[in-house]
């Protein structure tokens, strides 16, 4: 009760100011900017800005009540100085943001700007400005639904705490000439409120370490079970979802088209060909440039992919920034350190195919499907069922048994039965199994004089 009574409490709001992104329930309008630099290493080779600006109204359509009103590219030298663009464009901005109507906040399309940035921003253009991290953050926010998931935005907003926290202090320097000491304590207001915010971080990550060692204990009793888990990953409203619940048949899977629907694992199970049962686990999706704190605080949900057998990758192959998708899932992927044999057995699937004509994937090992018509499933059940056996040291035999025995009831129990063949005259039958090694050794030592045929 004490534990739970102390994570309600780090669910509930901040004990330091509201929240960074506080828009509150009613409607935000939203002017995007995008500032497009023209050269150098902060110019992507992968993507244009009218994709990245297209990505960002995305994210902003993701938000109930929020509307874009308004959507600028404007090109720039350095996006990291002060002002982000150069006298005259700034000028040229300004005047437009002003003119829009009712509007009550900008959207500036990079990863993080920082607190000077953003007042000197929002002074001079006299509304609320937004950059990827806290819009990101926002929809996290909106769309975490477990305690985990909760837990983790609410690590992941203690960046944006610190900031605001260092802009509020220089702030009561400038009106009170210098820090002042609280109540005699011998701490300033940024020390006090610094170690607040340091206590609450702490909790956060004891809190969270506790609900990893829970989910530690549950994958620790799905592998005496030996259900062999696939992951599937993806760019962000890749499909996944809708792919999962084609593979398993799971009514309950509602799939959104929306970005970040997903943000906790869950596991489905599944049936491939061979009766053979697995867990797919949907996981939370990849955006281009997610910012490195968030990446940072959903470890804890990505770190389930190391333990897992099989990987499969889907792409939404209609998407015009697919390959640059594509880059990102495996450069995430890459620093997670996974096992190498997890990256080199991947399964690259080609979804939404159904929206492009006569489509072949140009990757020679990639399988084309359309999860929401059901086209290419088999073919992909298929070889997930080949990697499967070859990561686990699944084996297929075949074994003869008396009827009379309990090795039939035996074999239900503990592997996966193909087919019974039964020869009545005898009183024996041929068994067809898909069996793991453990169970392989247990069945040879409880039977055996049982003989055994591997396919």
């Amino acid at each position: 009760e004490e534990d739970e009574a102390a994570l309600e409490e780090l669910l509930g709001p901040s004990p330091l100011a509201p929240s960074p992104l506080a828009p509150g329930p009613g409607a935000q309008r939203i002017a995007i900017v995008h500032p497009a630099v023209k050269w150098g290493p902060q110019k992507s080779p992968l993507t244009t800005a009218e994709l990245q600006i297209a990505e960002a109204v995305a994210l902003v359509d993701t938000l109930q009540n929020w509307t874009v009103l308004d959507k600028t590219i404007l090109r720039t030298k350095n996006p990291n100085k002060k002002f982000v663009f150069g006298k005259g464009n700034f000028q040229v901005l300004t005047e437009k943001i002003k003119k829009l109507p009712h509007l009550t906040a900008v959207f500036l399309n990079v990863e993080r700007i920082s607190s000077l940035t953003k007042k000197e921003l929002e002074d001079a253009w006299g509304v609320q400005v937004f950059d990827r991290y806290t819009v990101v953050l926002h929809i996290f926010r909106c769309n975490a639904r477990t305690k985990e998931a909760k837990l983790q935005v609410a690590l992941a907003e203690i960046p944006l705490l610190r900031s605001n926290l260092k802009n509020e202090a220089s702030q009561r320097d400038q009106q009170r000439g210098g820090s002042r000491y609280i109540m005699g304590s011998g701490e300033t207001f940024l020390e006090t409120q610094n170690r607040v915010l340091k206590e609450r971080e702490l909790k956060i990550r004891n809190a969270l370490e506790k609900l990893r060692r829970k989910r530690a204990l549950l994958r620790t009793q799905r592998r005496k079970c030996e259900f062999p888990m696939v992951s599937v990953m993806g760019y962000t409203n890749c499909g996944k979802t809708t792919l999962i619940k084609a593979l398993t048949g799971e009514a309950g899977l509602q799939p959104r088209d929306q970005l970040f629907a997903t943000l906790d694992i869950t596991a489905h199970a599944g049936y491939l060909p061979s009766h053979m049962a697995v867990i797919y686990v949907d996981t939370i999706g990849f955006l281009t440039d997610l910012p490195h704190n968030l990446v940072e605080s959903f470890s804890a949900t990505l770190e389930e992919v190391a333990y897992s057998d099989l990987i499969v990758h889907v792409r939404d192959i209609t998407h015009p920034e697919t390959t640059l998708q594509k880059a990102t899932v495996l450069s995430v992927l890459r620093n997670l350190n996974l096992p190498s044999h997890l990256l080199d057995s991947m399964i690259e699937v080609h979804n939404k195919v159904d929206l492009i004509e006569r489509y072949k994937p140009a990757e020679e090992n990639a399988l084309a499907v359309s999860a929401l018509h059901g086209h290419g499933l088999e073919e992909l059940k298929q070889e997930i069922e080949k990697k499967i056996l070859t990561a686990t040291g699944k084996k297929i035999l075949t074994v003869n048994i008396n009827l009379e025995g309990p090795q039939l009831s035996w074999l239900y129990k503990e592997a996966t039965v193909q087919e019974v063949e039964v020869m009545p005259e005898e009183g024996t039958a041929r068994v067809k199994v898909i069996i793991g090694n453990s169970a392989f050794g247990r069945y040879k030592n409880l039977f055996p004089s049982s003989k055994i045929f591997i396919s």
